[in-house]
């Protein structure tokens, strides 16, 4: 396995585990230059992009090019190497959802010249991209459409709901929910969201493919729920709700149930102390540092 990152929002902490592995190779690498992979190559997974609003709106430039030109030299690698491309697509393709919940055949309502357009508009052209190297080079080619994964190795400093819930919660500190909270998330643990792209990937399925959790919940349920797990002093303080922050997020998730046999197996408490749990570790780490 050979995994390429030129760490603009990660950290070799979170891989440190992978590290002394004989059968895994770490290239620092940007996949908007050339890319070079030695050896046969059975699968292309291009997940290459900042996730979080903070930090895609800290690199705005960064994020487009990732998804368009990134894409294209992801395609390309796997078109050498006669390799299965799996994009890593988001849900953020559906907008602010006019379709509730969320089934792959909707086209989406996103603002295209909107704050969040340099993550949403992207990713949408990466979909279209694939789909382009699939039916014009006969690539084979798989797009999962990610809803909002979490769990540990997730950077405290994130800037989505939940790292920050924790992070405020653990620390004590108000604990920031945006608007008045109604609006809602489906929160999917990144080892079921793992085995929906793995599954993908085994398959033959093109895809796009809904993967996440179908249990939807409000933003201010889920602080509700982290002060709960955290066993926080924390209250609650309501601050200016983002442009374009999509009112509701769930997904229809027949396709992977169907064509995979794919559902979520972790619970949402023990999914969010597993993260808890990686959290503790990483404060920690940073007041010690």
């Amino acid at each position: 396995m050979v995994c390429l990152d030129n760490l603009l929002t990660g950290s070799t902490r979170t891989i440190a585990h992978l590290l002394p592995r004989n059968d895994f190779t770490f290239l620092k690498r940007d996949l908007t230059g050339p890319v070079q992979v030695q050896g046969p190559v059975g699968h292309v997974f291009h997940l290459a992009s900042a996730a979080s609003p903070a930090d895609y709106l800290r690199w705005p430039i960064q994020t487009l090019e990732v998804g368009s030109q990134g894409t294209r030299n992801a395609l390309e690698l796997a078109q050498r190497k006669g390799a299965r491309f799996v994009l890593a697509s988001t849900s953020e393709v559906y907008g602010d959802p006019l379709e509730h919940p969320q089934r792959e055949s909707y086209w989406g309502n996103v603002n295209p010249v909107g704050p969040r357009s340099v993550y949403d508009e992207a990713k949408r052209y990466a979909e279209a991209l694939t789909s382009a190297f699939r039916h014009a080079r006969g690539l084979d080619t798989g797009i999962v459409r990610i809803f909002n994964t979490y769990g540990p190795r997730m950077r405290p400093d994130d800037g989505r709901a939940i790292p920050t819930f924790l992070r405020q919660a653990l620390r004590n500190e108000p604990v920031t929910v945006t608007g008045d909270g109604s609006q809602t998330r489906s929160i999917c643990h990144v080892d079921d969201t793992v085995r929906g792209i793995v599954g993908l990937a085994l398959s033959a399925h093109a895809g796009p493919m809904n993967i996440g959790s179908p249990y939807e919940i409000s933003m201010l349920d889920l602080a509700r729920l982290a002060i709960r797990l955290t066993g926080s002093r924390s209250a609650i303080r309501f601050v200016e709700r983002p442009v374009d922050d999509p009112r509701v997020r769930r997904p229809d998730t027949t396709l992977a149930r169907e064509a995979l046999g794919w559902a979520p197996a972790v619970s949402v408490e023990g999914g969010l102390r597993s993260t808890i749990a990686w959290f503790v570790r990483e404060l920690a780490l940073t007041r010690s540092a």
